[in-house]
């Protein structure tokens, strides 16, 4: 199964949670560990990770914090999966010519090829910009209209609930 490991989840989430600040805003790590929902044993290390990797500026003491080290449109989610994964491979067979011996002929390394292609381009192409309005969007596709008085809302439990499915 392919999927990103916690640490690299929680990356993404650090890196969000800033991403949806002012520009050169400071968080402090509790604080971004309370939003996001990430363990403080965890979050020091990714913060360290980051910081090694030039997305986020630190600042000691008192006063300090964390903050992008670049606008949240210039970090794309490639990067910082990348930083914590490595590179993203789909297959082992298209990770250097000549370590397959069936590359020249096999159908199948073309298509883990075009699909590896296809997952980096779309992954480099979105940045934390673009993340931080995909969830206002969705915020905003959450509450109910103006409209309508918030009392007489139905919740998506009683929407769905088998009580209201007719035969």
């Amino acid at each position: 199964m392919l999927k990103v490991n916690r640490q690299t989840d929680y990356a993404v989430r650090v890196v969000l949670a800033l991403s949806k600040r002012p520009e050169g805003a400071r968080l402090t790590t509790s604080e971004i560990g309370r939003e996001m929902l990430i363990p403080p044993a965890l979050l020091q290390r990714i913060v360290a990770e980051l910081a090694g990797g030039g997305f986020i500026k630190t600042q000691p003491g008192r006063d300090g914090g964390i903050s992008l080290a670049h606008l949240p449109g210039e970090i794309s989610l490639l990067q910082v999966v990348e930083r914590f994964e490595g590179d993203l491979v789909l297959s082992e067979c298209i990770l250097k010519e000549g370590d397959c011996p069936f590359e020249n002929i096999c159908p199948v390394s073309c298509q883990w090829k075009r699909l590896n292609d296809l997952l980096r381009e779309e992954m480099g192409r979105t940045t934390f910009a673009q993340l931080v309005e995909d969830g206002r969007l969705i915020e905003a596709s959450l509450k109910p209209p103006a409209s309508i008085p918030p009392g007489l809302v139905p919740s998506p439990q009683t929407v769905f609930s088998a009580d209201n499915v007719t035969p």
